[in-house]
């Protein structure tokens, strides 16, 4: 992709990520978050993103981005990133899709990120779905620069505002770009500060 998209396109598909992870992601109830601490509600992104408004949205964010940081890839933790670093191509990004594994596959190629081979020149753009403590991002950033490649920014769907942004920043040396924060999606939660 070799311009953004136009600012009211962003502002546009933010304006329906957001109504669609409110419809569709947002959980009222206690639950445990992958980080042992619980919360009075849960952002299951992939409930919205799965569906094409949101993944149309998301794409046209995630190759915006991309296409001004120059990233040339796109990926991150399998599972919370595989339908990000999609959407991207979905929209028409340039950069290569790729996603890091939880652990080493021990048959095969054995490696640590899947996708199209990565040249130690790519520009990654490393991406999540929810961001709350930023551990399993902080992961993936470090997986990928120990693999050998330069991260140029983060993002994510959804930032529960939990001090994610400053895990996430100092690992990656790079600017984080969350999509939507809990205050968008759910302003009237009870822990608001």
């Amino acid at each position: 992709m070799s311009d953004a998209a136009p600012f009211s396109t962003i502002e546009s598909s933010r304006a329906t990520l957001i109504e669609q992870l409110r419809e569709h992601a947002l959980v009222i109830g206690e639950v445990t978050l992958t980080s042992g601490k619980t919360a009075q509600y849960y952002v299951d992104a992939k409930r919205a993103i799965l569906l094409r408004p949101a993944f149309m949205a998301l794409g046209d964010l995630v190759a915006a981005l991309a296409a001004e940081l120059k990233a040339t890839a796109v990926g991150g933790m399998t599972m919370g990133a595989d339908p990000v670093a999609c959407s991207a191509l979905a929209a028409g990004s340039d950069a290569k899709a790729f996603f890091v594994r939880k652990e080493r596959k021990e048959h095969g190629l054995q490696r640590w990120v899947e996708g199209p081979l990565l040249s130690p020149a790519e520009r990654c753009l490393i991406v999540e779905d929810v961001v709350t403590t930023g551990g399993s991002t902080v992961q993936a950033i470090e997986r990928v620069r120990e693999e050998g490649f330069q991260i140029v920014g983060v993002c994510s769907v959804l930032d529960r505002l939990a001090g994610g942004a400053a895990a996430i920043e100092a690992a990656a040396g790079a600017p984080y770009t969350p999509f939507a924060t809990i205050d968008d999606v759910y302003p009237d939660r009870p822990d608001r500060g």
